[in-house]
């Protein structure tokens, strides 16, 4: 599971940075891409990036600022003409369908593929999405326009299988083997019962990625953050401009680095740059959270992060 950076920027782009777009590379766990927020420019962003439309199954969108919006058109239909004919679920805010629909129709764009748009207005935390693998959270923020974020949680996972302990009985391949590791009990020649709960350790907590919309601090920004593996939170300005943050309901990188010491969070990623931190003066941002939180990274374009497994049982 992988983080790909498509965009970090803030309001419009800059020579540095796009703006925003992040993409969440479950290949290794569904052979598929989700996206977070798609603005101007990511198309040309992905030419440019592992990131292939074709396996692209989902795209979320936390509010209708069109530097998280304006890209998904020209996605959509790019998408056709690249190969993409599996379906593909957009889930956003109310107004979500009719901004899509009618970019496309007066455009007179045809899609080869199917486009499912589920809109949401939650006023607390709620289940948006669940397969077998994730289930998806979405909960509001405090932005000027209603803007949301998303808590995206792995599933328990099955321990690892102790093969040596059943070498020792003689099962190191074959049916028996096999039943073991879907957890079912099986029974020896001998009549002796072996339970599969005695051959596998214990079940793998999944990984918790949390990726925020525009916001000031909240409750839900918090909530949303709780004990994930990694925060995907903006820190559009340094704390110098914390009233320039209030006046249009964003966050500084303190404001971040507070989200992610008080949630438990074990790691904090910054994005949404404002275009006055250019190269190396971005680095302040990082600076200043750290004096919070010690595990911040800054996010830029093309950058990407791994969320590693927890460590399995082995004994």
């Amino acid at each position: 599971m992988e983080i790909y950076f498509l965009g970090t920027g803030a309001g419009m782009p800059s020579k540095e940075r796009n703006v925003s777009a992040i993409v969440l590379n479950l290949l290794a766990e569904n052979n598929s891409f989700w996206m977070f927020d798609c603005g101007e420019g990511t198309q040309q962003q992905i030419l440019r990036s592992p990131v292939r439309t074709s396996k692209l199954e989902k795209l979320f969108i936390t509010h209708l600022h069109g530097d998280h919006i304006y890209g998904i058109p020209g996605l959509l239909t790019s998408r056709s003409y690249q190969g993409g004919d599996a379906p593909l679920t957009i889930y956003g805010p109310v107004g979500t369908e009719l901004f899509i629909r009618t970019a496309l129709d007066v455009s007179q764009a045809h899609l080869t593929y199917e486009m499912k748009v589920i809109e949401f207005a939650p006023k607390e935390q709620e289940l948006l999405h669940e397969d077998q693998e994730f289930a998806v959270y979405v909960a509001p923020l405090v932005h000027r326009v209603s803007s949301y974020g998303f808590r995206i949680v792995e599933k328990e996972q099955q321990g690892s299988l102790r093969a040596d302990q059943l070498k020792k009985l003689g099962i190191s391949s074959g049916p028996m083997l096999g039943r073991i590791k879907q957890g079912m009990d099986i029974t020896l020649e001998d009549g002796t019962v072996l339970r599969a709960k005695d051959f596998i350790g214990p079940p793998v907590p999944g990984r918790i990625i949390t990726i925020l919309g525009d916001t000031q601090p909240c409750l839900y920004s918090l909530e949303l953050a709780r004990d994930a593996d990694v925060l995907v939170h903006e820190a559009t300005f340094a704390e110098e401009k914390k009233q320039l943050a209030v006046a249009y309901d964003h966050s500084t990188a303190i404001d971040a680095a507070r989200t992610a010491r008080d949630a438990g969070a074990q790691a904090l990623i910054l994005t949404h740059i404002s275009s006055r931190y250019q190269k190396d003066e971005a680095m302040l941002l990082v600076d200043e959270a750290k004096q919070t939180f010690p595990e911040v990274y800054l996010a830029r374009d093309h950058w990407s992060f791994e969320v590693a497994k927890p460590k399995r049982d082995c004994h």
